[in-house]
């Protein structure tokens, strides 16, 4: 494990990592590493958020968030940003899973909207404050308003960007680009935007956007690195590549994630599709249109 990642760079292309469970729905942690080392030595990845929503996190004990951690570091640590999902909707209970995470070797934590209890801006701008102070690590905020029930405004990114040092990027996914283009035309030089909705890459990466934290790469990852990498030369090259990947993003998401995702890694033998509840696996129907797209990526 090397944590030689400095802040903000964490690369370009990043997954929010499956938690693979076995049949039981036990947390399988040999599942995790070949995850892990899938997704950065044949999916391209640059770095991986461990304990995201993709991760499943609200279903999660507090000790299977960070063996999680500890697997995914001592897989790939040397070779790829880990970047650890230590938000929740108490600030008391974020701190301490940060500074947890910075203890076992993160090289980052990411921070989501307190959901749930729909704080004011103010009290956002105190929350994500006090988790940054509370640790050396570099913070990835992350704004999903359409899962916490509040939108993290553009003047309060701009305010945490340039006054607390450690928050150094945001993940937005929002869906909307008005306040993708606020963000990244008001945002201090070496912050970083990426893009939290993977069909929206290359329109916010056209804003100013740094990269995308993916779900999807966990099945194409190198397409979508390759169009990153090819946007700022050769648009029209990364644009035919977006083309014709998203059908595949399309059915990633064509019920509640992770069990898309997770289904299509079973069918490449990378881990199996159990999930928890509430999230429910996809059914026969939905497994065959499913098939019918991804069978054109293998």
């Amino acid at each position: 494990m090397g944590a030689f990642f400095a802040p903000r760079e964490w690369g370009r292309l990043l997954t929010a990592m499956v938690s693979p469970f076995n049949a039981n729905g036990e947390l399988d942690l040999k599942q995790a590493e070949i995850v892990a080392d899938h997704l950065v030595t044949v999916q391209k990845n640059d770095g991986l958020v461990v304990n995201g929503t993709t991760g499943e996190s609200p279903t999660l004990t507090e000790d299977e968030k960070f063996e999680l951690l500890k697997v995914v570091l001592n897989t790939v640590g040397d070779r790829a940003s880990v970047v650890m999902g230590t938000g929740t909707y108490n600030t008391a209970e974020s701190i301490k899973y940060t500074q947890k995470a910075e203890k076992l070797g993160a090289h980052g934590v990411m921070a989501v909207n307190p959901y749930y209890n729909r704080p004011s801006q103010d009290g956002m701008i105190a929350h994500f404050t006090a988790i940054a102070e509370a640790t050396s690590l570099p913070v990835m905020l992350y704004n999903i308003a359409p899962r916490s029930a509040v939108n993290l405004e553009t003047p309060t990114v701009i305010h945490l960007a340039e006054t607390v040092p450690n928050i150094v990027a945001v993940k937005e996914a929002s869906g909307s680009l008005n306040q993708v283009a606020d963000v990244c035309a008001a945002m201090p030089e070496g912050f970083r935007v990426y893009s939290g909705d993977d069909p929206l890459t290359l329109p916010m990466m056209s804003l100013g956007a740094h990269g995308l934290v993916s779900v999807s790469a966990h099945l194409i990852g190198a397409d979508l690195k390759s169009k990153i990498e090819d946007f700022p030369t050769n648009p029209a090259k990364a644009a035919a590549t977006a083309n014709r990947i998203l059908p595949m993003i399309r059915k990633v998401f064509m019920t509640p994630s992770p069990a898309p995702v997770k289904y299509g890694l079973s069918r490449r033998g990378v881990c199996g599709e159990t999930v928890r509840l509430p999230i429910i696996p996809l059914t026969d129907a939905q497994k065959a249109e499913f098939d019918a797209v991804f069978d054109q990526f293998n």
